[in-house]
């Protein structure tokens, strides 16, 4: 991974993603740092880091993942950007979106994408707090004939998210922390 890049992804998470007051976070949870990453991944300057470092990350850590997704929406522009990056490489990574709830109509999907029976997968999540997002994708993957190579985070908050993943025997990486974001933020 790119140290290079990674300076220029947290400061675009720093500048553009973080905001500072009181926040009450999907968790329930009260917090003096609010992090809307989707104002980083879904740009074209977040996206092509994203894409290029967690690719790298993936690799870095020899997860030999066939596909990559994770809970629809934050998951999807970091999946998409990570597929997109490996598309010229010996091993591409289709990347795949886990609905929240089971589609009423049609096939009544739950993943949707090139998601097959057997894939080794990397779940992606775009800041974790609890893990709550990453641990109800794993579940419906799992379900789906999919083998959990670990959880693949942009943002780790540093509050316990990643302990509970892995308790339930996820593997956790991210490729900034809380504290990168702070430290450029405050």
């Amino acid at each position: 991974m790119s140290q290079e890049d990674r300076r220029a992804l947290i400061s675009l998470l720093a500048t553009r993603s973080a905001r500072h007051g009181s926040f009450t976070l999907a968790s329930g949870r009260q917090s003096s740092l609010y992090i809307d990453a989707r104002l980083t991944t879904m740009s074209p300057d977040g996206l092509a880091l994203i894409g290029t470092l967690g690719l790298s990350a993936l690799r870095d850590a020899r997860w030999q993942v066939d596909a990559i997704g994770g809970l629809t929406l934050g998951a999807d522009p970091i999946s998409y950007a990570i597929s997109y990056a490996s598309a010229h490489t010996a091993s591409p990574i289709r990347a795949f979106t886990v609905r929240k709830e089971a589609k009423a109509h049609g096939t009544g999907k739950l993943i949707e994408g090139p998601f097959n029976v057997g894939d080794r997968v990397a779940i992606v999540e775009d800041v974790i707090t609890t893990g709550g997002s990453a641990l109800r994708a794993a579940d419906a993957v799992r379900a789906g004939g999919g083998e959990i190579l670990g959880v693949l985070a942009l943002v780790d908050r540093e509050e316990g998210g990643r302990e509970a993943l892995e308790a339930k025997g996820l593997r956790v990486m991210s490729l900034v922390t809380g504290s990168d974001i702070l430290a450029v933020s405050v």
